[in-house]
Formats: structure tokens, sequence, C-alpha cells
């Protein structure tokens, strides 16, 4: 196991070389953080850019899972030669705890112990928006100046749910290769610290260093190592102290890539996002824009050893939203095989 440069125990020498390197990244960061400095009216100039908007139909209500064909799902399949499997959730957390203020609660209705009720029956309860619980992000889930994805407007949420966009669109499910870029097993540590921002040209030295390139239709999972952190140092709150993520300039990179969904161990964005005005402005990007749907809150520390293990970085990758006529996403289990 890969230890982090601030963790190193053992001799001297490997303790100085982990400095050395942390150092050598802490520099290139702050050299790449000028070189991508962007305000609101860059991320409003991208909107524009990089939009999908009518890309598929001006009724359009799959963005980029339009890019996931038949061939694509054909493809995808060939992935898994091994039958090895790997779920990409993190257990559903029932603690209150400063980064998971909204716990999945289980409630008992029945122990199977009643006369003439043998069943166990129980009730779930979860508010999974936000930094705690794995999800997937329907395209109604964030408004930008009064649109949505392809232009719908307010009018198709209301209070009894979304009419356009909402996670029910997507009940067939997602099937198609993915793609783990893993920063921190790339800078030889175990995880980022919070703040961390990812930016283009990590991206371009994973394809490099790997030999993978990112395709169309694939579902891309970013690694920051934030379970890792978590498990090793406790919870932090988010809000604060913020989390390791892209950087906004990351979103033409994608787009190139024509991706069909991106996914983190966090909120994909970095947090906070360096940008003055804009709070999530990846994810503004992803969703508003491009239509790309987006899973929040992976626990990729399983995938991340079983790719290095085997020394391959894509898979097949399923996913099964609940089918929430109108609802903004949906709390789910994706899973990664090979």
């Amino acid at each position: 196991m890969m230890k982090s440069t601030n963790q190193l125990p053992g001799p001297s020498a490997q303790l100085l070389s982990g400095l050395a390197l942390l150092i050598c990244w802490s520099s290139s960061d702050t050299i790449a953080q000028d070189r991508h400095k962007m305000t609101v009216a860059d991320v409003e100039r991208q909107i524009t850019e990089l939009s999908n908007w009518g890309r598929w139909g001006k009724n359009d209500q799959k963005g980029a899972l339009n890019l996931i064909s038949p061939q694509k799902r054909v493809e995808a399949a060939r992935q898994v030669k091994l039958g090895i499997s790997v779920s990409l959730a993190r257990l559903a957390e029932e603690k209150r705890d400063v980064d998971n203020p909204n716990p999945f609660i289980q409630r008992m209705l029945s122990i199977g112990r009643d006369v003439g009720s043998p069943w166990a029956v129980d009730n779930y309860s979860v508010s999974y928006h936000g930094y705690a619980h794995t999800h997937m992000d329907a395209l109604c889930h964030l408004f930008y100046r009064g649109r949505l994805y392809n232009g719908y407007t307010h009018d198709s949420v209301t209070k009894d749910g979304a009419n356009k966009l909402s996670i029910h669109s997507q009940k067939q499910g997602i099937f198609t290769r993915g793609v783990l870029i893993d920063v921190p097993r790339m800078r030889g540590l175990e995880y980022l610290e919070p703040k961390t921002a990812i930016y283009p040209e990590d991206l371009d030295a994973w394809e490099k260093k790997m030999g993978i390139r990112v395709n169309r239709g694939d579902v891309v999972f970013i690694r920051t190592g934030r379970w890792a952190r978590r498990d090793a140092l406790g919870p932090w709150d988010v809000s604060k102290d913020g989390l390791a993520g892209l950087h906004a300039s990351c979103a033409r990179w994608l787009k190139k890539r024509d991706i069909a969904m991106l996914g983190s161990d966090s909120a994909s964005d970095v947090i906070p996002s360096q940008i003055e005005g804009i709070t999530h402005p990846v994810h503004l990007l992803m969703l508003h824009a491009m239509g790309v749907h987006i899973f929040d809150n992976c626990d990729l520390e399983e995938l991340g050893h079983v790719t290095a293990k085997l020394k391959r970085w894509e898979f097949l990758l399923t996913a099964s939203p609940i089918p929430v006529k109108g609802g903004t996403g949906s709390p789910l289990n994706p899973i990664a095989s090979f």
C-alpha cells in the first residue's frame, strides 16, 4: 500500500524523498493555479463554448448519456475477462457527523416475531444530495440563471418534482466503459489534501503514464483519496476545510473527450473552487452546459487497489438509479467489472 508523504515511516532518506516529491508537486500546483486562473466571466464563456444544448434535439432529456450507443455497450461488455466486480458505493452512513449532517436512516417496522407475521421489514430514509452518500445527480439538479440543461425553465421543476430531466429518464441504467484516473497514485500519495486542485495537465499526465485514453461515451472517475484520508484522520467540515477535486479548467478537456458521465469520490469540484462567485463550476458546466450526469461521493479505494494490481484502468461500469418519477437524482451502487 502506498503511503502519504506526510505519513511516511522508515529511513530519513525515504522521508526526504517523499518531502521533495511533495514540494515539487506543490510548486507545480502553484504554477498551474496561476496559469488556469478563472473568473465568472470565463465560466460563462465556457457554458456557451462547451454547450451540448440542442445537440440531440430540442426535447432531449438524456444529455451526454446519448453517447452510450448500443455499439458502445457491446464494446464495454468485452471489458469483462476475469469476472471480478468492485462496488463503488460508500457504505450508507448512519452516524451523524461533521461531514454527514443528514445520515442514512433505517427503521425496523417488523422483526418477524409477532404472531402471524414472520417477516422482517424495514423502512429507509435518506437525504442523499451533499457530501456523504453515493448518488447520481440528474440534469434537473442545477439551475443557472433560471435555466436547466437544454434550456428548460424553472417551470420544469415544481414542489411535486421535476417534469423534465428527472432521474426517471435514466431508468434503463448506465452500461458503458469506465475509466479511473487516480491522481494520488500518480503522485505517489495515498490521498490528496483538501483544497488540492486537479488540472488538465494532471489528466494528460495520467493518460500518458498509464497508456490509456478516455474515449467518447466513457464514464470517468476521479480518485482523490478522500475516503482514505477520512479513514486515517477522521471526518472534516467540507464547508470550512474543503475537498480536493477538479478545477473548472478541466471542463474543456472532458468535453474534448466527449465523456458520457463524470464521477468522483467527492463532489468532482475542488472546494473552494478558486473562482470567486461560483461555488461548483464543474457541476455547473457538466449538468447545465454539457448535459453530463454526475456520480458524487463514490468510494474508489478498492477500485484503486484492484486497478493497480491488475494494471488495468478501464472496466465495465454498470449503475441502476432508482427511477423515481420527478426525482432530482438517486442513491445507488455503481459496479466496476473486470
